[in-house]
């Protein structure tokens, strides 16, 4: 069996590199000289190539000493050169049809006065911005995102929501990848919003939305990708930045953060700190019905409940890295980074029983005080190399990463009102985990001139190792009993091997590209038998293999029309928690199950997107999700006979597979210019999602139609003054069993620039009226329940940014790493 594999992923990858021997006589150079407006040569200016029909960058130099700058191995189509240097104003080529090797001649930039129109333009740039492929965040210049976090900021997004058990979804789909810089969040579900609360919007620059990446990347995410950009200083010299951020809700905010970056000859040297301190809370009211699964509507009893959690987050960030330009041709990096998180929680639950004729029969109350820790330190090395003139390029990365938690929890439980008293319920635990992920990936890519055609193929291998120890203490009446039926030890251990080819083409007014990943997983997880009194199975052993095939054509009917169509299957793994058969204790009524036996979901996923003027864009897409991962709520088994057929049944929260889950989904994007100094981004997100299936004793076949409305509003004032407001509306959405109830929010804020806009201020208030709030019923046979959430959402916050040092620009080279995928299945 291993041995057919192999050899499946060899021959792949010898398909892979046949094309590398193939002539290249269809590519060409594009040539020229950057001069200043007194025909003095210009060092460092920024050239982006772009298609000139999508505007897509195609490639990025730098001019030299003299002011010239070479694109080698383009392939012939139609483009436009954009030059940016910060003494001049932008420069923007008309369309260049390039069908031989080109030289532009001198390219002369005009004098600083227009280049700070140029500046004053840029900075209009909306909140959100519609794009062919993507949905763009811009995070840096929008006055609401200041002082907030990142979830904060990713809940303002056209079709992103973020529900009662902190699940990130987008466009009404589950399984969204989160990177941040191109590598993968290493957490998810309630750990990957932790981790976003306490990340500083002030440090990025912007996030992008991907429905449909291509097969260069990994595989996973069902609903697309979200991609976090961080800020990074472009300019020559030793620079950097200051921000400062107090926010004031029910609760007290701040974001506090340090940049620095030293970039001369060869080598660039750069680094941040970030620190976060938050208090939160969150208020959640859970109303449950339970009912006789043999004759409906039978009531058995009720639980009334009223939560109130309470956190105070201390977030430290840092990372430190260089890049080396060794020749002309080659660059090595090195990055490390660290994440040290200390969460102190505090759980007040107070929960009303009811018989099977509504009367009150007793109340409990829990308190609990928990301590949380979430370490984590990244090493990664990068190379890349260019081989020839001909655009030959050859990249490759190393990753280690290293994630260490632990969580020491204490539960004091008190009973009122019983038939026979009952002493208080003591719960201590203490939770240990360790993670390791190592990681290595190479990336080729080549025009093929015979063709018209470029090349791009890669290999990719991961290990990844988990070990989680949960340990719970039974200290009621002065006990210290280990309690073996909530401890847990899973060790867990996966093996990922891929390899990917991807192929494009461009025409004059169309484009192809076709992709195909292979993905061989193998993967082991063992519940450790110390445990003797823990039922089912101990482990489960998966080895498969799976083609992922992607495509995208695009055309261009005219000046103002264009027109594209994607087709792309993917999958969304659990995560290693997901999987681990452990059991976490809520309260008396509620806890929480992993389950071994969950199911990779996968999805293929079809849009169509049509682009008007360049400006406003329209998606229609479909997809199909098999073995669908859905969050259910439903009462735990009784045994058979059962000895306590009064006891109200505990609710436990698991995930599990739904057999499908059909997609049908439009967005439009309308920016409206009312004014000079007044803009409107609207964007309408559109979708119709069907679940299908059998789960908890109840047949599902639900959904409903359900649309979304985000309208970012920028407001440029005298003297250099600015506001925003923005406006989110999302109606009644169907999630499986979950029926939630319409959302509404509204955030404003204003800021003022100074020192020659080196520096700003900001005031903003998000949720102005307090009204993103969430009310949810969920519904299947046996059980009903209904809740009420509410957080700390509406806060004002005061924030300062101060940018120092030189002014000449370069780009930064992006740097990745190849341990995405694993580090977000972490959590």
């Amino acid at each position: 069996m291993h041995t057919k594999k192999f050899t499946l992923l060899l021959t792949f990858w010898l398909l892979c590199l046949a094309p590398l021997t193939w002539a290249q006589e269809n590519s060409f150079d594009l040539k020229g000289v950057v001069k200043g407006a007194k025909g003095e040569p210009l060092l460092a200016a920024n050239l982006q190539l772009v298609k000139d029909s999508s505007q897509v960058l195609v490639k990025v130099e730098v001019s030299g000493q003299d002011g010239s700058f070479l694109f080698s191995g383009i392939p012939a189509g139609k483009y436009k050169l954009m030059v940016l240097h910060y003494d001049y104003a932008l420069y923007t080529s008309g369309a260049i049809q390039l069908q031989k090797n080109t030289d532009l001649g001198v390219i002369s930039l005009a004098e600083r006065a227009v280049a700070l129109k140029e500046v004053k333009i840029e900075a209009q740039k909306p909140f959100v911005e519609q794009h062919f492929d993507k949905t763009v965040l811009n995070v840096e210049n929008s006055i609401s995102s200041a002082g907030s976090n990142v979830l904060e900021v990713l809940e303002k997004a056209p079709g992103v929501r973020v529900d009662q058990n902190d699940n990130i979804s987008m466009r009404g789909r589950s399984g969204v990848m989160v990177m941040i810089n191109g590598k993968r969040v290493p957490m998810s579900g309630t750990e990957l919003a932790t981790m976003l609360r306490g990340l500083n919007a002030n440090e990025v620059a912007k996030i992008d939305l991907i429905t449909n990446p291509s097969a260069k990347y990994d595989a996973a995410g069902n609903a697309g990708i979200i991609d976090i950009k961080l800020k990074k200083d472009e300019r020559v010299g030793t620079n950097g930045s200051i921000t400062s951020s107090f926010g004031q809700g029910q609760r007290f905010k701040s974001n506090q953060g340090l940049q620095l970056n030293h970039r001369t000859g060869k080598v660039n040297v750069f680094g941040s700190y970030n620190y976060v301190h938050r208090k939160d809370f969150s208020k959640l009211d859970i109303y449950r019905e339970f009912f006789s699964l043999n004759e409906a509507r039978n009531l058995q009893g009720i639980n009334d409940q009223k939560n109130h959690f309470s956190h105070q987050i201390n977030s430290h960030n840092g990372r430190v890295g260089f890049d080396w330009n060794v020749t002309p041709k080659t660059i090595v990096g090195l990055v490390a980074n660290g994440v040290f998180l200390d969460i102190n929680r505090a759980t007040a639950n107070t929960s009303q029983f009811f018989d099977r004729n509504r009367q009150y029969d007793k109340y409990t109350t829990t308190n609990a005080i928990s301590g949380t820790n979430r370490n984590s330190q990244a090493l990664n090395f990068n190379l890349k190399h260019t081989i020839d003139t001909t655009g030959k390029e050859i990249s490759a990365d190393v990753d280690y990463a290293a994630f260490q938690s632990g969580d020491i929890q204490d539960f004091t439980t008190r009973y009122f009102d019983t038939e026979k008293p009952m002493p208080d319920s003591l719960l201590y635990g203490d939770l240990d985990g360790k993670l390791t992920i190592k990681s290595v990936k190479v990336d080729y890519s080549q025009p093929l001139k015979p063709m018209g055609a470029n090349l791009e193929a890669g290999l990719k291998s991961s290990l990844v190792d988990a070990d989680n120890d949960l340990r719970f203490y039974d200290r009621t009446r002065g006990r210290n009993t280990l309690d073996t039926n909530r401890s847990n030890h899973f060790i867990y251990r996966e093996n990922i091997n891929a390899a990917y080819l991807n192929v494009n083409k461009k025409w004059s007014k169309a484009s192809l590209q076709l992709g195909l990943r292979v993905e061989n997983t193998i993967a082991k997880g063992e519940q450790v038998a110390e445990y003797a009194e823990v039922e089912g199975e101990r482990s489960f052993d998966r080895n498969y293999t799976q083609l992922f095939p992607s495509a995208f054509l695009g055309y261009t009917l005219n000046k103002t029309h264009d027109l594209g169509l994607s087709v792309s299957r993917r999958i969304d793994r659990p995560t290693y928690n997901q999987l681990n058969p452990f059991v976490y204790f809520i309260d008396p009524s509620t806890k929480s199950a992993g389950n071994p036996f969950l199911l990779p979901q996968t999805t293929y996923a079809f849009e169509f997107t049509h682009t008007l003027k360049e400006k406003y864009v329209t998606k229609l897409s479909y997809s199909r999700t098999t073995d669908n991962i859905i969050s259910v709520l439903s009462p735990e088994p009784r045994p058979v006979p059962d000895p306590n057929p009064n006891q109200i049944p505990v609710v436990i929260q698991q995930d599990r597979n739904l057999a499908r889950f059909h997609y049908y989904g439009a967005s439009f994007s309308v920016p409206v210019s009312v004014a000079r100094w007044f803009t409107s981004t609207n964007n309408i997100e559109a979708y119709y999602g069907l679940y299908q299936g059998n789960l908890a004793n109840t047949a599902l076949r639900n959904g409903r139609p359900t649309f979304s409305i985000n309208s970012t509003n920028s407001f440029q004032l005298p003297k250099n003054w600015s506001a925003e407001l923005i406006g989110v509306y999302r109606s009644r959405e169907i999630y499986a069993f979950l029926d939630i109830q319409p959302v509404r929010f509204l955030t404003l804020g204003v800021q003022k620039q100074f020192l020659d806009k080196k520096a700003n201020v900001k005031l903003n208030v998000t949720d102005v009226f307090y009204s993103n709030k969430i009310r949810a019923t969920t519904a299947l046979t046996g059980y009903y329940e209904k809740f009420y959430q509410r957080r700390d959402t509406r806060v004002a916050t005061l924030s300062f940014t101060y940018r120092f040092g030189g002014t000449q620009v370069v780009p930064a080279r992006r740097r990745t790493g190849g341990a995405e995928d694993e580090k977000r299945r972490a959590g």
